[in-house]
C-alpha cells in the first residue's frame, strides 16, 4: 500500500508506487482542460535508499555481473580528510540494503565487491520501473496527438554515487553526485540526439518554465533560462563556472563535512571550512579548514588534490578570487577570508 497526502486528506493505493504516481499523472492528465496549456511535475521516489524493486523486477539482474566503477576500492590517500572520514561507504550499507547476510570467510576488498553488487542490482531494479513509467507518459502524449506541443524534461534533484570511491549517496562536490542528469525533448525546438557542454544548474530549471510561459522570473532568482540553449544557441555570456555549497556538516547520517566551491569547465575548487553554518542537522564539532583542487581534464576521476602543488599556485588564486565572488554575488559568506 501506498499512501498519498493531497488537499482533500490522506488516500492509500494498491500496487508499486512508481505505477501509481504514473496513473495519477495519466488521470490528471484525462481531466484536464484541452482547450488551456498545462505543467506537470511527476515527481518519484523510487530511486532513494532503501530501494524497493516492483514485484516484476525483483530478480531482475540476478545473474548478472555488473561492472564496477574504476574508483570502487579507492583509498582516499590524495584527497582533504573529509573523504576518508565519510560514512558512506559499502561498509556502511545496511542490511535493509543488502537484503541478504553477508558471505563469511570473505576478504575486505571481496566483502566490498559483493556489497556493490547487492547495492546496484537494487538500484538498476527500481530505475527499471522508473524508466518503463516515463516511456508509459511519453507514450500517452504520443496517442493523444500531445508530443509535437509539448516539452518534456527528465532530470533530477542532484547525482548520486553507483560505487564511485566506494561510496553511496551523495552530499560531496565531486562529480559524481554533483552532475545531474537532464534530457529534453522537445520537437521542432531540441534538435533529437543533440548534447550541450554549457555548466548548467539546477537553479536554471525555474527560470527555463517561467520562460516557456511567458511570465516574468522574480527577480530573487539566481539562474537563467535554458531556453536559448535548447534551442542550440549559446549566449555570448553564458556562465564559465558554477557555485556550490553543502551546509549539513558531520549530518547524522553520513559524517560528511560542511563544503562549498567552484567548478569551471576544466578544474574544480573545493573548501571544506571545518563547521557548519547553522542549518538543521549540522553538529558544532569543528574540524580543520582544507581545500582540494581537482584537474577534471588530466584527473577526471578526481583522485589528486593539487591545492598545495607550487606548479598550480596562480590557478588556485584565480579561483579562490572567482569563488569569493560568486558567494558575494549569491548572497552568501566566504569562510575562507
Amino acid at each position: 500500500m501506498s499512501r498519498f497526502v493531497a488537499r482533500d486528506g490522506a488516500r492509500q493505493y494498491s500496487g508499486y508506487v512508481t505505477d501509481i504516481i504514473t496513473e495519477l499523472a495519466l488521470n490528471w492528465l484525462d481531466k484536464r482542460d484541452p482547450d488551456r496549456p498545462f505543467a506537470l511535475l511527476i515527481q518519484h521516489k523510487a530511486p532513494h535508499r532503501a530501494f524497493e524493486p516492483a514485484e516484476r523486477h525483483r530478480h531482475l539482474y540476478e545473474h548478472v555481473d555488473v561492472p564496477a566503477p574504476a574508483t570502487l576500492h579507492d583509498d582516499y590517500s590524495e584527497r582533504a580528510r573529509a573523504a576518508g572520514e565519510a560514512e558512506m561507504r559499502m561498509s556502511d550499507l545496511q542490511p535493509q540494503d543488502l537484503k541478504a547476510p553477508v558471505p563469511a570467510g570473505l576478504s575486505q576488498r571481496a566483502e566490498r565487491e559483493w556489497r556493490y553488487q547487492r547495492y546496484i542490482k537494487e538500484y538498476l531494479r527500481v530505475v527499471a520501473a522508473l524508466d518503463e513509467n516515463v516511456g508509459r507518459v511519453l507514450h500517452y502524449l504520443d496517442i493523444t496527438g500531445l508530443t509535437d506541443d509539448t516539452a518534456v524534461a527528465y532530470t533530477s534533484d542532484h547525482g548520486f554515487y553507483l560505487g564511485e570511491h566506494g561510496w553511496f549517496d551523495k552530499r560531496f562536490m565531486y562529480d559524481p553526485s554533483l552532475r545531474i542528469p537532464l534530457v529534453v525533448r522537445w520537437p521542432g525546438v531540441v534538435q533529437p540526439g543533440s548534447t550541450c557542454d554549457e555548466l548548467v544548474i539546477n537553479v536554471d530549471y525555474a527560470q527555463t518554465f517561467l520562460d516557456l510561459a511567458g511570465a516574468p522570473a522574480h527577480p530573487r532568482m539566481q539562474g537563467r533560462s535554458l531556453l536559448p540553449l535548447l534551442r542550440g544557441e549559446v549566449p555570448d555570456d553564458w556562465r564559465q563556472s558554477m557555485y556550490y555549497r553543502y551546509f549539513e556538516h558531520l549530518d547524522v547520517c553520513h559524517n560528511v563535512q560542511a563544503s562549498y566551491g567552484i567548478r569551471t569547465h576544466t578544474h574544480k575548487l573545493i573548501h571544506y571550512p571545518g563547521h557548519g553554518s547553522g542549518q538543521v542537522g549540522a553538529r558544532d564539532e569543528r574540524r580543520t579548514p582544507e581545500w582540494e583542487l581537482f584537474d577534471l581534464v588530466a584527473d577526471p576521476d578526481e583522485l589528486h588534490n593539487r591545492h598545495a602543488d607550487p606548479e598550480c599556485a596562480q590557478l588556485v588564486k584565480r579561483l579562490t578570487e572567482e569563488l569569493t565572488a560568486l558567494q558575494l554575488r549569491f548572497g552568501d559568506t566566504p569562510e575562507h577570508i
